[in-house]
């Protein structure tokens, strides 16, 4: 048994947003509790996209073990209701080898999935989801809102309308189902860790710093790879509704590629988004989800040690995010 599960903590929740040093805090962890880090991150699931989405290095994942990284294929639709499924798995595994759970990542939706439930939506056909991505492209995304409006009126008022991934999916559930997402939200799957068995840190960093960081990793990632990455991912050919395709600086990557823009420009339209989706982030965390506690980078390890109790880790190991990491990619954890 560990001495988190001694304490009464039966999981580890880190999230922040990205960029906060969330991979590195929970590495540190691991290695004094005899934990497993278990992604909790939309865009690290792509085996496709290790350096644009930061995942944690080769030499970092064989320090612990790490689940759920780099798993799915960059053609698939990878969604949360997936993800959860995956994770139920992993955390029996974990929990019968007496490791402790520690999810970290940025993805909200995930984290909500995995502390409140989700909609048991079951997958869509291909021919349904082609058929609506095929009306999207021919009619475009204001008459597909419209029919939502119809069909799912409750959702389609939650939606903006240049939000072509959600208005289409929202109509694939009701072609393939018959029933709106409205409807599937409201008889959902219970959580697979209620309140009682974890402890939930948000990282929460001094804005400016966190900004700076993003801005400086962009081009680190460039260094370690990102555009060869993302060219071996263009020349898929995939639909560039994927979310995969959509990951953080890969649209305007893309762009370059093909001439459009500069790769300063590229850079400098990730660095924008990446800022912009921190700023999310940090919105949609303090709304959604607050039984996160937000904690600055430097109180980050105290919080731990008093949530697993146990030996201290090695102030020499590496920075629990107070600060930039060691490596590129880890820089937008």
């Amino acid at each position: 048994m560990t001495a988190a599960s001694q304490a009464g903590t039966r999981a580890v929740l880190i999230a922040g947003p990205t960029a906060s040093g969330k991979s590195a805090l929970a590495l540190d962890l691991a290695q004094r509790a005899r934990g497993v880090v278990i992604n909790t991150d939309s865009m690290q699931v792509y085996r496709d996209l290790r350096v644009i989405t930061a995942r944690p290095t080769v030499e970092e994942e064989a320090l612990v073990p790490h689940r759920l990284y780099g798993h799915v294929d960059a053609s698939l639709n990878f969604s949360a209701g997936a993800w959860v499924a995956d994770a139920a798995k992993v955390l029996a595994e974990v929990r019968a080898e007496s490791r402790l759970p520690i999810f970290v990542g940025g993805s909200g939706l995930y984290f909500k999935a995995l502390t409140r439930g989700l909609s048991a939506v079951p997958p869509i056909p291909a021919d349904i989801r082609e058929g609506v991505r095929a009306r999207l492209e021919r009619d475009g995304v204001e008459a597909l809102h419209a029919e939502l409006c119809r069909r799912d009126p409750a959702y389609a008022e939650r939606l903006k309308l240049r939000d072509r991934t959600r208005i289409a999916r929202a109509l694939e559930v009701v072609e393939a189902t018959g029933r709106s997402l409205t409807e599937w939200h409201r008889d959902g799957l219970p959580p697979l860790l209620p309140r009682s068995e974890f402890s939930a840190l948000f990282l929460a960093p001094e804005r400016d710093e966190l900004y700076a960081r993003i801005d400086a990793r962009f081009e680190a990632m460039l260094n370690a790879g990102a555009l060869e990455e993302v060219a071996r991912l263009a020349a898929r050919n995939l639909d560039p509704l994927l979310p995969a395709m959509k990951a953080h600086g890969v649209p305007a990557l893309i762009r370059h590629l093909k001439g459009e823009i500069t790769r300063d420009g590229a850079a400098e339209i990730g660095r924008a988004d990446t800022r912009h989706y921190a700023k999310r982030q940090f919105t949609w965390f303090r709304h959604q989800l607050p039984e996160f506690e937000w904690v600055e980078p430097e109180r980050a390890r105290e919080w731990l040690a008093a949530v697993v109790p146990g030996r201290e880790a090695n102030p020499e190991s590496r920075d629990s995010g107070s600060g930039p990491s060691d490596h590129p990619g880890m820089t937008s954890s």
